[in-house]
């Protein structure tokens, strides 16, 4: 052995032992995630070495929220971060709230009507949802119910967000030809472009949610869609364009005051895409999926809503993801990866995925393995409130469920040296001399 090796051997082995005991202390199973049915619930991926819980532990389906529609309602003792979802109950879907801490779930709502919604007020502690006409707010710590607005019967519309200060609601209404569509056509691939072509008439709509008043901020012969409130900026809301991607320009910003709806980004070439658009923590960027061109060239793109100076990260074929996010301090993003079906046409991007930004791309990690997992569900990640774990909902065990994986890791990347590639080539020797209870210690480096 080099003088190099034996000088770091004692640091090897410190991380090594601190890996066999944070091992054994959980005692946790070691494997390829979605391979046995049941899974535990907790496992650390085979394939990673990251931890991963399942946080529904109820008996049905249960699906976290859509990956733009934030999900979380702070602590009030500063460590107890809860997490609203929806789970099936007897033939119904209701909401659901988990203590991030404890684990506890809670029962929401007990509405026999077909109902849907994801907004969650962080400030009132309340989810909004939203059952055919009638808008109801649902308290997360008292769980009462209270009527918060009924459409009339000459408009339809239908509420998706709320704004920063919490006084109003925003969504969208559209011409009963839509509808019309919708019920003829039901799946995506008949109703999609016959949206898009038919030109249909949708108007922006806000609910003042203490005098109930309505207004209608915006009209367009198109199929508006997305509609999300800036979370710092109460005035200023996004919404998209609709339909396929390479066919419009899809990213525009609105403020409710002056009614002016601005682009966020234009296509400079054929078959540019930009979309599944989300806003930044601080409100001051939206970011979105970039292919110039599509399915041949992918960035994580953003653009200033105050300055419009433009950012953009490039990423590998099988990094992309149907859904990106942003961490609570801004640093890194997440995104739930895509099948061989999807626009990228992926070899290998059924993953879970953690980036940092270096330069002007990505780095990437791999988290789950998502192999076993079908991609008509999408993951949709969500960073949690402390940023330590990465939230999805997966069908590997055969039904919809919530799952978060931790970001940290036990892995050889994790040990304490700045030149790991250097003790690289050591590891078989050492790997060879050390046993652990008669066995290689090799598994112990995917704990």
């Amino acid at each position: 052995m080099t003088q190099y090796g034996k000088k770091h051997v004692p640091i090897f082995l410190t991380a090594l032992l601190s890996m066999v005991f944070a091992c054994a202390k959980e005692k946790l199973p070691v494997i390829e995630t979605g391979s046995i049915k049941p899974m535990p619930e907790k496992w650390i991926d085979r394939d990673t070495g990251h931890k991963v819980t399942r946080l529904s532990q109820r008996q049905g389906s249960n699906r976290s929220f859509y990956f733009h529609n934030n999900p979380f309602i702070p602590a009030t003792d500063g460590k107890n971060d809860k997490m609203v979802f929806y789970g099936d109950v007897e033939g119904s879907r209701q909401l659901f709230c988990i203590d991030l801490n404890t684990m506890v779930t809670e029962q929401l709502t007990f509405n026999p009507s077909r109902f849907g919604g994801e907004i969650v007020a962080r400030n009132r502690r309340e989810v909004f949802y939203q059952a055919q006409d009638s808008v109801y707010a649902t308290g997360i710590d008292d769980r009462n119910t209270r009527l918060v607005f009924v459409f009339p019967d000459n408009l339809r519309g239908q509420v998706t967000t709320l704004n920063a200060d919490e006084t109003l609601l925003a969504g969208v209404t559209a011409d009963r030809e839509k509808l019309s569509i919708l019920r003829q056509f039901p799946s995506k691939g008949g109703y999609f472009e016959r949206i898009f072509e038919a030109k249909i008439s949708h108007s922006l709509l806000t609910i003042n949610i203490e005098t109930g008043e309505l207004n209608i901020i915006h009209k367009d012969n198109a199929w508006l869609n997305h509609i999300q409130f800036s979370p710092t900026d109460p005035d200023l809301l996004m919404f998209c364009h609709e339909g396929p991607w390479h066919k419009l320009d899809r990213i525009w910003t609105i403020s409710i005051t002056n009614g002016v709806p601005q682009l966020m980004h234009k296509r400079t070439v054929n078959r540019e895409i930009a979309g599944h658009e989300f806003w930044s923590r601080d409100g001051n960027t939206i970011w979105y999926d970039l292919q110039i061109l599509r399915g041949e060239t992918f960035y994580l793109a953003g653009v200033n809503v105050k300055t419009g100076e433009r950012q953009r990260y490039a990423m590998k074929r099988d990094e992309w993801s149907i859904h990106f996010n942003i961490s609570p301090d801004q640093s890194c993003f997440c995104g739930d990866g895509g099948d061989s079906s999807q626009v990228a046409g992926a070899k290998d991007g059924m993953w879970i995925y953690l980036f940092k930004p270096e330069g002007d791309s990505l780095r990437s990690e791999r988290l789950v393995n998502m192999k076993h997992h079908d991609y008509e569900l999408e993951p949709n990640v969500h960073f949690s409130p402390d940023g330590k774990w990465i939230i999805f909902r997966a069908n590997f065990e055969g039904e919809s469920q919530v799952y978060a994986v931790e970001i940290k890791t036990r892995s050889l990347k994790a040990l304490p040296w700045s030149s790991s590639e250097l003790l690289l080539p050591l590891l078989p020797m050492w790997m060879a001399q050390i046993r652990f209870r008669g066995r290689s210690i090799g598994w112990l480096l995917r704990c």
